[in-house]
């Protein structure tokens, strides 16, 4: 054993002298340093010019309604008065995000800590695969699925017995339920939430595989159950990576477009109702933008995207902070 160490020594000593050719050395270093300085300033510099031209474009709609103004408007008219505002659609993107996100978060939660915690290594393979391919479904193709399956199933099964059920023993609650047409604020974010929980099942089963062995094992010698290992070891470990999983999901649901476009209703103006239509930032601008012949019209448009950059960005922002805050590095995982 020791004969073989020390070969190896030797070997490790003869390689090190040896003389690297030139594009292993500084210039070597120096061309990859700028490669990759040059990567990282093209992707800000992208980012930044995106937001340069929508604001530009966006400019009139701001400028004649007022920053603010434009924000708080209720009235969206592009055909008589040419007057618009954000608001109704700012709302029903801040309702339907937030709403599937509370629907999504426990069940990605559930199926996270399965995965990572009680099945078995080739269940949790399937499952992993699962959760993949079930990301990876285009949006329109979960929209069609929506039109043609879920929308008329949830309308006949639920919709309809609910309004009658209201119509017959507490009107009052008509105009709060809306329209049971089926395509509406509900089915969108019933749609939503299926969308956005792999995104967080796969970003916590990740944060649980990089929890050190040894914190479980701590939590076992002291007399602990499997449950409360996970309640009060696992969990509360990877809150980093499980919260930096809920950001990147409610920043996902706040720019879905082609599925929540073809569910929502597309309703612009306020109040909206629980099964009527409504209406969103993304899917204002993916109905509305090549309709608009008005350039006041078109601007305003624009500028709900600048908006919705706004906010996006803010949001991916927050998930990167949460996500380096509490990080787990130096300790060997299962």
């Amino acid at each position: 054993m020791q004969q073989v160490e020390n070969d190896e020594k030797s070997l490790a000593s003869e390689l090190l002298k040896q003389k690297r050719p030139l594009i292993y050395r500084w210039l070597g270093d120096r061309i990859y340093s700028l490669l990759i300085f040059t990567i990282g300033i093209t992707v800000i510099l992208c980012t930044v010019l995106m937001a340069v031209v929508l604001y530009t474009d966006g400019a009139s709609a701001i400028k004649e309604f007022g920053f603010f103004g434009f924000l708080t408007g209720r009235v969206w008219d592009p055909a008589i008065n040419l007057e618009f505002g954000a608001y109704p659609f700012i709302l029903g993107t801040l309702i339907t995000s937030i709403i599937s996100l509370a629907i999504a978060f426990l069940p990605a939660l559930a199926v996270a800590i399965f995965t990572a915690e009680y099945s078995p290594r080739w269940l949790s393979y399937i499952i992993d695969n699962l959760i993949n391919l079930i990301a990876a479904i285009p949006s329109v193709i979960i929209g069609l699925w929506g039109i043609f399956v879920f929308a008329p199933w949830m309308r006949d099964n639920f919709y309809m017995n609910i309004y009658l059920w209201s119509l017959d023993h507490f009107p009052q609650l008509l105009p709060f339920i809306g329209n049971p047409i089926g395509y509406g604020m509900t089915t969108a974010i019933i749609i939503l939430a299926i969308m956005i929980i792999p995104y967080t099942t796969a970003l916590a089963v990740d944060a649980f595989n990089k929890v050190p062995k040894e914190q479980r094992e701590a939590a076992y010698a002291l007399g602990a159950t499997k449950w409360e290992v996970i309640r009060m070891a696992v969990i509360p470990y990877a809150r980093g990576g499980i919260l930096a999983g809920v950001m990147l999901s409610f920043g996902r649901a706040i720019g879905e477009t082609m599925a929540v476009a073809m569910l929502i209703g597309n309703k612009n103006t306020l109040p909206f109702s629980v099964l009527g239509p409504a209406s969103t930032m993304p899917s204002l601008i993916v109905n509305e933008f090549r309709e608009a012949v008005e350039n006041i019209h078109l601007s305003s448009i624009i500028a709900v995207g600048f908006y919705l950059f706004i906010v996006s960005l803010i949001v991916n922002l927050i998930a990167a902070y949460i996500q380096r805050k509490f990080s787990l590095t130096g300790a060997r995982t299962v």
